[in-house]
């Protein structure tokens, strides 16, 4: 392994759960400095993105993958202080955005080289780790698997979501029309005005029957779940794609079978954080391809709701579980 010059500490201090439970369970702790294996690059923290995985974590529901960190926290900007032997194509001193198996609530974490991209020029530390969640997201499921295109229609339920603002942004950069739905009147104009074509409000309006009337939708992004499936493959025109990313209503649905055969309908689903790192490797070299540029340009913005100290974590999770926020929370860790 090398590391930056004058050495690294030997502690760290980090977010742990201390027990599955509400917000209050998010603890400050001091831990061993993680070390980089052969493919791996240390990164010295500077802003960790804030996501509903990390929620379901501390609930107990969404355990990390065997081996990873258990620290919270799945994406995570700042400057690369350690590289494994194996390394290649990054240096120390790089500042780099990366996904994680876990460890951004901390002062340190380890990634593997593949799920780390550059910095976007003209964005800032805060900024770009705001990205790699999400956009490893949206374009693994709505690109990659259901294959939009442009002029398509997407409809992106939580629109004003961290996943569901990205969804929107890369779905309009790339020449796609986009419905979005929210649960209060101010989110659905917030969706508006972040490039959405049309946005429902799915506590009040019959958004499925008023999409199926209105030309339909080719990809579904649900995070949704429960009683939404039938009502999305209701609007979906024939060969349109569900993709499942979560189930805020329910694990399990009732669906017409004659319904996906007459339609020739195809449904999907994935999580991102139990993926090896061939698989995101791939993934970001697509982004890296399409989406970086685009973000380059100006045409994909990041949107940061809040930024919060890395020992007020506990008020990010309870500002995330309220719904309230518009885009991404962040924890400013450097």
């Amino acid at each position: 392994m090398n590391q930056a010059p004058g050495g690294l500490p030997e502690t760290m201090t980090v977010i742990e759960i201390t027990e599955p439970g509400g917000s209050e369970v998010l603890t400050l702790a001091t831990r061993p400095l993680p070390q980089p294996g052969p493919r791996d690059v240390l990164i010295r923290i500077a802003y960790a993105g804030v996501n509903r995985p990390d929620v379901l974590q501390r609930l107990g529901l969404y355990p990390p993958p065997p081996g990873a960190s258990d620290v919270p926290g799945l994406e995570a900007a700042g400057e690369i202080v350690a590289i494994g032997d194996e390394v290649k194509g990054w240096n120390i001193g790089d500042k780099v955005c990366a996904l994680l198996t876990g460890g951004g609530y901390g002062e340190y974490a380890t990634a593997d080289t593949g799920s780390c991209l550059p910095i976007p020029a003209g964005l800032s530390l805060c900024e770009a780790a705001s990205l790699p969640e999400t956009a490893f997201t949206v374009w693994a499921n709505v690109f990659d698997d259901a294959g939009l295109k442009s002029g398509e229609t997407l409809l992106v339920h939580g629109g004003t979501s961290g996943i569901g603002v990205m969804a929107i942004a890369m779905a309009k950069a790339t020449g796609a029309k986009v419905i979005a739905t929210a649960g209060t009147r101010g989110k659905c104009e917030a969706a508006l005005k972040l490039g959405a074509d049309a946005a429902y409000n799915y506590a009040e309006d019959a958004w499925d029957t008023d999409i199926a009337a209105s030309g339909g939708a080719d990809i579904v992004l649900d995070i949704a779940g429960g009683d939404f499936v039938e009502r999305n493959l209701a609007c979906l025109n024939d060969g349109g794609r569900h993709v499942s990313i979560a189930f805020l209503r329910g694990a399990t649905a009732h669906i017409s079978i004659l319904a996906i055969m007459r339609k020739r309908l195809r449904l999907s689903g994935s999580t991102m954080k139990a993926r090896g790192p061939a698989e995101k490797a791939r993934l970001a070299a697509g982004l890296r391809e399409t989406i970086w540029p685009l973000i380059e340009a100006g045409k994909i913005k990041p949107v940061i709701d809040e930024v919060f100290a890395l020992k007020d974590a506990a008020e990010a999770h309870t500002r995330m579980e309220s719904g309230a926020h518009i885009g991404k929370i962040v924890l400013k860790i450097g």
